[in-house]
């Protein structure tokens, strides 16, 4: 009996359970990013980046669950992951959700073990999965969108006058807006930098 004939069940075995975990893994991450964020928010930068870093990170994550990992390196894998951000551009708090979602969705595939894995993470995937549907359709998680708007009452700014300022920015923007922001005031000019706020029902389109 040679290696090779020693190896291919080992080898056949390990192919198996990486197909599995990895179809698990695209299945629940394409429900996610193309079922909810994608018909959500269309927008295809943010869908490439999710598919890409849950890919490879679920190959990282898998291939170091089967060798020795000292303590150390594992924590500082851990920390790249904890600090990972984009340089180029602020990311919005429910992109930066969505990218956790999918780098949780490809550790938890990878990294499983233990006697009856698949039926287990079949139901943490779709509880996943599930969560984030309901919580995108639910009421009081609309979405919310900013604007950025060159403002010329600054008799309106004072705090006294909240409630008029909103009025005229719905009137003049045609926005449902529901609270502002106020920036930087130019007396030259006489305009303000506001920043208005409100719920859009509709896709996002960033």
């Amino acid at each position: 009996m040679n290696v090779s004939e020693v190896l291919a069940p080992a080898l056949s075995s390990g192919a198996v359970e990486l197909i599995v975990r990895l179809s698990l893994d695209l299945l629940f991450t394409f429900a996610v990013v193309r079922g909810v964020y994608y018909r959500l928010y269309r927008d295809r930068d943010y869908t490439f980046t999710y598919f890409v870093i849950n890919l490879v990170t679920f190959s990282i994550a898998y291939l170091l669950s089967h060798v020795p990992v000292e303590m150390g390196f594992a924590l500082g894998l851990f920390a790249v992951f904890g600090i990972l951000r984009y340089r180029t551009e602020s990311i919005h708090v429910r992109n930066l959700t969505y990218l956790f979602v999918v780098i949780g969705l490809a550790l938890v595939n990878s990294l499983a073990n233990g006697g009856n894995t698949t039926p287990v993470l079949m139901l943490t995937n779709i509880v996943i999965a599930v969560t984030v549907a309901v919580l995108e359709a639910a009421s009081f998680s609309a979405r919310e969108q900013s604007r950025l708007v060159c403002y010329d009452r600054l008799d309106l700014l004072g705090p006294a006058a909240t409630a008029e300022l909103i009025a005229d920015l719905r009137e003049r923007t045609h926005l449902p807006v529901e609270r502002v922001e106020v920036g930087n005031v130019d007396l030259l000019r006489d305009c303000v930098d506001v920043v208005i706020h409100y719920r859009s029902s509709g896709p996002s389109r960033r």
